[in-house]
């Protein structure tokens, strides 16, 4: 199987601890080079059907139902040879879907259930194999917990599940084996790329749900290295040098923003998975950890600190940042606008969250094909938006106050456009919400594509005037 799994970053939000009520599931989608084009599709329900889906980069064939619901995808456009990979989205049914963060299991584990890397479920199909079917949260955990029984996993995968009630975390580990929990009402969670949950109560199936038989398991191999308590982390996740210098900083940062108030180290391998704050968290907060690269600290690759300090850790924000996103459920709005997507197709330092309700299926042209290499025309979202990020960062220092401008404008002008728009389908058909939201969703994606440009040609104009290629004629010559 070719290896081409995604390394990431996830930040989960329950219900009480958001400033608007509202579930927030967010990740970013890092690959393994900086061009990976995506695009952003519906892919449409279907009835009395039985099918299979098949992934690219194994052998694995998953039969799905007769019955399938519509859902949204973000597909790899070379998906022949890096595989579908359609890492977030909503179905009808209101329930979120990202996956996946790759997370890595000890030799201790696997040596004793291996994966199953020829025909085991990957990331590849892992979203078509299962959001079709589920209708809620937790059944996203229990349905994908089958098809993990049936068919193995390829790989270690950590997999997000939201409502308007609920976040559920669960991670696969080895072929076989998965725990998954409940983040609560009051709490968030973050993590990137290490084994992330801990202690785990086989005694609340309300908040944790686990593989069949993985305490026996563990018990049967003496896998637990503790004497007291069942950490899942220190059972089947690693703790090595490479953690602490791509993993565990990012976990660090994370609650650096959320709790700046308490003090922790990048490099411990026992930050907690889940914590609580003082404060209500906002979409911009959970933005701004995706967003981030270690701004405010010496360890900011495009800050001040030493040579050594900004390379010492893998920041969040990347130039292979491909998809980021935020699965947010809103309870405060009608029912058929309560699911919004907030995407970024640039490098989250530089570009927008533009948002795309659950419920608007018509996507916009711009989003919904995306050619394999960049047009300069600029039509396709993904490439505008990289060509944007690379404009800002080849002269930073000079053009990052005017993007932060453009950035908070867009956030301005995007908050309101979601509060005018979405009240306005109270008590349409489901048919007609949809329309609607489609037609203004179209609105404000060429609105954003405006400012965009404009944006980009004030830079490029900008840029011409720095370049050290120059000279003046003393005039007395």
């Amino acid at each position: 199987m070719k290896k081409n799994l995604s390394a990431c970053t996830t930040v989960l939000v329950g219900k009480d601890a958001t400033i608007d009520g509202s579930t927030m599931a967010a990740r970013n989608d890092d690959t393994f080079g900086p061009l990976t084009p995506q695009r952003f599709v519906t892919y449409p329900a279907y009835h009395n059907h039985p099918n299979q889906v098949k992934a690219y980069l194994n052998k694995c064939v998953v039969d799905r139902p007769a019955d399938g619901y519509r859902y949204q995808g973000t597909p790899n456009v070379n998906y022949k040879t890096e595989g579908v990979f359609d890492e977030s989205g909503f179905n009808e049914k209101n329930v979120g879907m990202s996956a996946t963060e790759s997370v890595y299991a000890n030799e201790r584990v696997l040596a004793c259930d291996p994966l199953n890397t020829e025909s085991g479920i990957n990331e590849d199909l892992i979203v078509a194999a299962t959001l079709p079917f589920i209708d809620s949260a937790k059944d996203g955990v229990k349905y994908l917990g089958q098809l993990i029984a049936k068919y193995g996993s390829a790989e270690g995968n950590g997999v997000i599940f939201s409502d308007k009630n609920d976040v559920w975390y669960m991670e696969i580990v080895t072929g076989h084996h998965w725990v998954a929990e409940r983040i609560p009402d009051d709490a968030y969670a973050v993590t990137g790329n290490r084994v992330a949950i801990q202690q785990v109560d086989f005694n609340d199936s309300d908040n944790f749900m686990w593989s069949e038989g993985i305490q026996e398991f563990v018990e049967k191999n003496r896998l637990n290295p503790d004497k007291y308590g069942w950490d899942f982390r220190h059972i089947f996740g690693t703790a090595d040098v490479f953690d602490q210098h791509y993993n565990t900083p990012r976990q660090w940062y994370g609650h650096k923003v959320l709790n700046p108030s308490v003090e922790q180290d990048p490099l411990d391998f026992d930050l907690p998975f889940i914590m609580r704050t003082n404060h209500r968290i906002t979409l911009a907060d959970v933005q701004k950890i995706l967003s981030s690269h270690y701004q405010g600290t010496p360890y900011d690759p495009l800050g001040h600190g030493t040579e050594e300090q900004k390379h010492l850790f893998r920041p969040i924000s990347l130039n292979r940042t491909q998809n980021s996103h935020v699965l947010q459920v809103r309870n405060d709005l009608p029912e058929a606008a309560s699911t919004i997507m907030w995407m970024n197709f640039g490098i989250p330092t530089f570009t927008p969250y533009i948002p795309f309700f659950g419920n608007a299926d018509d996507i916009d042209v711009s989003y919904r094909e995306t050619p394999k290499k960049l047009n300069m025309d600029l039509k396709s979202a993904y490439w505008m938006y990289r060509a944007l990020s690379m404009i800002v960062e080849a002269h930073h220092a000079e053009f990052a106050q005017d993007d932060l401008n453009y950035l908070k404008d867009s956030r301005e002008y995007l908050y309101r456009w979601v509060s005018q728009v979405a009240p306005k389908v109270e008590g349409m058909s489901d048919n007609d919400a949809c329309a609607y939201l489609s037609e203004e969703t179209h609105k404000m994606v060429a609105e954003m594509a405006k400012r965009t440009k404009e944006l980009m040609s004030n830079l490029i104009m900008h840029g011409l005037e720095l370049s050290k290629l120059t000279f003046i004629m003393d005039k007395n010559l």
